[in-house]
């Protein structure tokens, strides 16, 4: 394999950081753009270059006017990612915040880093000329879905300020393609598991690490609704293979949205059990039903095959944190 130049935005981050080390592993050059607001310097590769920059612009960043004269803002953060990227073979973009719950109480800031964010470095690659950029979607942006498993082609209907703009994103991403010639893949991540997770209340906090966090504290599992809501659990380590597909795939690039899933889904009851200790309910919250991932486009485009399931991994995620 040919070894290459790439940036990754929210390289510091949970799927970032394991990204970063499968292609420092893959032994491409790589750096990192992280603002740490929810991402960790521990988790960052030491063979990878670190700028700590924002992807964001700030208005305390823009003269007058010059909002409606230049495009983007021309926010410091913004000039130094684009120096960032200087020679770069592809862009990973995975920097954003990631949580539903939160993207309801606060949408504008999740608007400006989800949205916003991902126009200014699709801006950026176009205008330096990268040859290809992978996008981190979300299986969100389907909503309730009517259809399982649900494929690419199933209607969009998020139910989240967070579902939509990470599916505005795609949509930037394919008109890029076709206006400006940026080849772009956008993957649709269902449910992420795996190392370095989070335990803290930042980004891609899930209902597993809720769980862990109350078996360490001794407290029941807190459930939603009944339990039975399902989810396609998707391990991080297939999920950075997908990303380093869809950069390398000589069948992408053409503004495709290919879902990154298991095929295969667990009811939180069920991951309770696995976790153990005493079950508690409370009241439900908006959130789809049932997640479950129609992957046939992933394995025939990237002959990508998810490796690691739920069951398999979470008897070593208990042992890393001494739960019996």
């Amino acid at each position: 394999m040919k070894k290459n130049k790439f940036l990754v935005t929210g390289g510091a981050g949970f799927i970032g950081s394991n990204l970063v080390d499968l292609l420092i592993q893959e032994g491409h050059e790589v750096v990192v753009v992280d603002n740490l607001s929810t991402g960790k310097k521990a988790n960052i590769n030491k063979n990878a270059q670190f700028i700590e920059a924002d992807l964001n612009c700030c208005s305390q960043d823009i003269h007058p006017g010059s909002v409606y004269r230049q495009f983007p803002c021309p926010s410091r953060d913004t000039k130094i990612v684009e120096e960032a990227a200087k020679n770069v073979d592809g862009i990973f973009h995975l920097a954003a915040l990631a949580r539903v719950q939160p993207s309801i109480e606060d949408p504008i800031k999740y608007n400006n880093t989800n949205v916003n964010g991902t126009l200014n470095i699709l801006f950026i690659a176009q205008k330096l000329g990268v040859k290809r950029f992978v996008y981190s979607a979300s299986s969100s942006a389907y909503g309730n879905a009517e259809v399982l498993p649900t494929s690419e082609d199933c209607p969009t209907d998020p139910l989240s300020p967070y579902g939509l703009q990470k599916l505005i994103g795609e949509q930037y991403c394919r008109v890029f393609y076709h206006c400006y010639g940026l080849e772009t893949v956008s993957l649709r991540y269902f449910n992420v598991f795996g190392e370095r997770q989070s335990l803290d209340s930042g980004a891609y906090k899930l209902v597993m690490s809720v769980f862990a966090q109350q078996r360490l504290e001794g407290k029941p599992l807190t459930i939603t609704g009944d339990g039975e809501q399902r989810r396609d659990f998707t391990y991080v380590g297939d999920v950075a293979k997908s990303n380093l597909l869809a950069m390398t795939s000589k069948n992408v690039g053409s503004g495709e949205v290919i879902n990154i899933g298991c095929g295969d889904n667990r009811s939180v009851n069920q991951l309770a059990d696995l976790m153990g200790g005493e079950k508690t309910y409370i009241e439900k919250r908006l959130e789809p039903q049932e997640t479950l991932a129609d992957n046939s486009k992933a394995k025939k485009l990237l002959q990508w095959e998810p490796t690691v399931s739920i069951e398999d991994w979470v008897p070593k995620y208990k042992k890393s944190l001494n739960i019996d």
